[in-house]
């Protein structure tokens, strides 16, 4: 397992814990209260530890390497019956961006995201999670199949940011973000939008429009990373956590200021402390929104999603 900085103190006594169930199997002795003594030690220091988070470890734990992906997620929420769709019909197959077809327990669902890659070579395989416009057209192609067949959509968003590379603007980057935007508003059919990791500028966005918009615990939305502004603001990436806390790109900063619609809280320790448990949470939030959003007549919902939108930004002086 990785650990992050500041979780150097749960490494440790990780470490002693491990030891001491090593020398109880190899000696034959009893060290049931210590390795007892050191779990509870474990839970207390972690709870203690992530009950006090900064606005920039939530960052880190955003992009710790063993959280679970998207397709993680797409697979899990499925009982690995996920059947991933492809290509934009028009340039390609977007790696960055995955979708396709599952059930949640029993309800067909259209799942979209981001994808990242679990190491070196997947992760320049999928760009980062970073996608080309032809990755928020083959995502706009998905939403617009399961508006015909009346089938909800789900994005997981977890993207640094659209690709911003010269390619991908002669190919129409923003027009293809901002017909998705439009597009979405208008869709006839639920949707729900979770951060699952990075929640990064318009790459994000372009699949961030629903009737229910959530972020898990240790997520971060904003409109540009903690780096990018430093280096924009100071010339540097020196100042990096004094922008994270400017930003208010936490899930309690974005539910005050009324962007989302709720945190979903993860495992004690973040999602990739404990996969089953994050899995389990995130599908009963998923069904519990649909067995609401799914019985709505249509224009209603869309009425709903447009004012809530629309409302966003607005200040009313008395």
């Amino acid at each position: 397992m990785n650990y992050l900085e500041f979780e150097e103190p749960i490494k440790t006594l990780r470490e002693q814990l491990v030891q001491a169930k090593e020398i109880e199997s190899k000696n034959d002795l009893d060290m049931t209260t210590t390795i007892v003594e050191l779990e509870e030690k474990i839970a207390e220091v972690t709870k203690e530890i992530y009950g006090k988070l900064t606005a920039w470890q939530r960052v880190l734990v955003s992009r710790h390497p063993d959280r679970p992906y998207t397709l993680d997620y797409m697979e899990a929420l499925t009982d690995g019956a996920f059947m991933e769709l492809h290509g934009d019909r028009n340039v390609k197959d977007d790696k960055a961006m995955v979708g396709g077809l599952g059930e949640i327990d029993g309800q067909p669902v259209m799942l979209i995201g981001q994808q990242k890659g679990n190491n070196t070579k997947k992760r320049q395989y999928r760009n980062f999670g970073m996608a080309n416009p032809e990755g928020y057209r083959k995502a706009l192609r998905l939403m617009k199949l399961a508006e015909k067949f009346n089938i909800p959509v789900v994005t997981l968003i977890d993207t640094p940011g659209a690709y911003p590379g010269l390619e991908a603007e002669e190919r129409g980057q923003g027009e293809a973000i901002a017909r998705n935007l439009i597009e979405m508003v208008q869709l006839r059919v639920p949707i729900i939008c979770v951060i699952i990791g990075e929640g990064a500028s318009g790459g994000a966005l372009g699949i961030g429009i629903g009737d229910k918009v959530l972020m898990l615990e240790n997520t971060w939305y904003s409109v540009i990373s903690p780096e990018s502004c430093s280096s924009i603001l100071w010339k540097s990436w020196d100042h990096k956590v004094k922008a994270a806390e400017a930003l208010k790109l936490t899930g309690e900063d974005m539910l005050s200021n009324q962007l989302i619609d709720g945190i979903i809280p993860e495992p004690l320790g973040g999602a990739h402390n404990n996969r089953e448990e994050m899995y389990a949470t995130l599908k009963g939030e998923i069904n519990m929104h649909l067995k609401k959003l799914m019985p709505m007549d249509s224009d209603k919902r869309i009425d709903i999603r447009i004012r809530k939108f629309s409302n966003m930004g607005v200040v009313t002086a008395s």
